[in-house]
């Protein structure tokens, strides 16, 4: 199906910059669900959107549009939603140019182009989910999205960090590689960086705008896939990483933390970091522990006066428990431990009001690995599980997403006057079962600013 659009011609009103009698064209068109969800508010019923270029000029009950519409076609679509956001992602080529997530090879002459070059396809096969944005905390799609902005490229709209900040020795690590080989490479453009001292981390953060990032990441704990860090460690001391949330709000970013552990958790909140990542520990324990620290309390009250937002990323580790091979023992038991926790913790953050943002931690290349971009969308099936309607995990996938990027957030997520005209047609309702979601073929149509990029043949 081809769209086709209205074009009005409207006069100029600078009289300095055109010439008397210029004229710009605006080009309309409109769409018509059976259902309207609009990602914040209730769903309409037979509801449309009119686009003029690449924003959404007008949404409603498609029966009360305005009269101007009336030259306007729309177009059929069963399900029309906001397009969705992936708030934590990493493309590096990981399951087809590299064996492993931590692979040697990946350090070596010409990887990163490799990693390029495989992840034009994943960036794709994301856009073809229904995911018209991506906020990727360390990869290489950061550098391909002069390509994707200028037209050259296929794929979401993409918010990089690209790299996490990390101590040395921390979870940004590589514990298998020598120390200056981890170094040289994060220079050079990798992804993760080293810095120890306020010095280096302000330095940091201004090497990471310099080459284009749009957030910075900050691992204030240890990992789970990182061989010798333990998940509950602190990393970064409460100077160093209040100089990268100083740093970074500077140049109107917003930063997020790798948090797994309570006291990383702790630390980031004290910071002012606004994006907790994981939040593993996020359970009473630590509850009680922000009472003792701060004047919240409970955690969740803290979070939420702190206008910081939760990303659980329940996809990666309900996948990798399911199917750990390919990781060393340490990191196994590691797997084994912290799902269980973060079940019970990310019910109980919802329980509280947290504000919730979803994101995946997807990072594999290989279609057929469970968590292989494009199989995002499975985020949503964890957050009902743990207590959210259907209606809430959407809004945590579109409305509440643009807001872990602070000031530089766009008007995304919502159907709604002057926002992003980024939408999705659905084959069935995702409110009877966000299931459905999960198959990229039940994604009919796909706009991103207002261009259409998939529709059926």
């Amino acid at each position: 199906m081809r769209v086709s659009h209205y074009t009005e011609s409207t006069e100029c009103g600078n009289g300095e910059e055109e010439s008397p009698g210029t004229t710009t064209a605006t080009t309309r068109f409109g769409i018509r669900g059976d259902l309207l969800i609009p990602g914040c508010g209730q769903p309409i019923e037979d509801g449309a959107v009119v686009v003029a270029d690449a924003m959404i000029e007008w949404v409603g009950d498609f029966s009360n549009r305005p009269a101007k519409y009336d030259a306007v076609k729309f177009h059929h679509v069963k399900v029309l939603m906001p397009g969705l956001w992936d708030c934590h992602v990493h493309f590096g080529g990981h399951g087809l140019a590299f064996s492993t997530l931590n692979a040697s090879s990946s350090f070596l002459p010409g990887a990163p182009t490799l990693a390029g070059a495989v992840t034009v396809a994943d960036l794709r096969r994301t856009l073809d989910a229904g995911f018209t944005s991506v906020r990727e905390l360390m990869g290489y799609a950061g550098y391909l999205w002069p390509g994707i902005r200028d037209g050259y490229l296929v794929g979401p709209n993409v918010y990089s960090s690209l790299a996490a900040l990390s101590i040395t020795g921390g979870h940004g690590d590589d514990h298998e590689l020598p120390l200056c080989a981890v170094k040289q490479f994060g220079e050079a453009g990798g992804a993760s960086y080293l810095c120890d001292g306020v010095d280096e981390c302000t330095k940091a953060v201004r090497t990471m705008v310099r080459r284009g990032a749009r957030c910075i990441k900050v691992c204030s704990s240890g990992g789970v896939l990182s061989l010798n860090d333990d998940p509950e460690d602190r990393q970064f001391s409460d100077k160093e990483l209040k100089a990268i949330v100083d740093e970074t709000e500077r140049s109107g970013r917003a930063v997020a933390a790798h948090a797994i552990g309570k006291a990383g958790i702790m630390a980031a909140l004290r910071a002012g970091i606004k994006s907790i990542e994981h939040g593993c520990y996020l359970d009473e324990e630590v509850a009680i522990l922000s009472y003792l620290v701060g004047p919240m309390l409970t955690l969740g009250f803290t979070v939420k006066e702190k206008g910081a937002t939760l990303v659980a990323t329940r996809h990666i580790q309900e996948s990798l428990l399911l199917d750990p091979s390919g990781f060393p023992e340490p990191v196994v038991k590691k797997i084994k431990k912290i799902v269980p926790l973060t079940r019970k913790n990310y019910d109980l953050a919802i329980q509280q009001g947290v504000k919730i943002a979803l994101g995946t931690d997807t990072w594999n290349s290989n279609p057929e690995h469970r968590v292989a971009h494009g199989k995002n969308a499975m985020e949503l099936t964890y957050a009902v599980k743990a207590g959210m309607t259907p209606l809430q995990a959407i809004a945590a996938m579109t409305a509440n997403a643009p807001e872990v990027l602070g000031r530089l957030a766009p008007k995304s997520g919502q159907l709604k006057a002057g926002y992003d005209a980024d939408l999705i047609g659905v084959a069935g309702n995702p409110l009877d079962d966000l299931a459905f979601l999960t198959d990229p073929n039940n994604v009919t149509h796909v706009w991103k600013g207002g261009k259409l990029y998939k529709s059926p043949a």
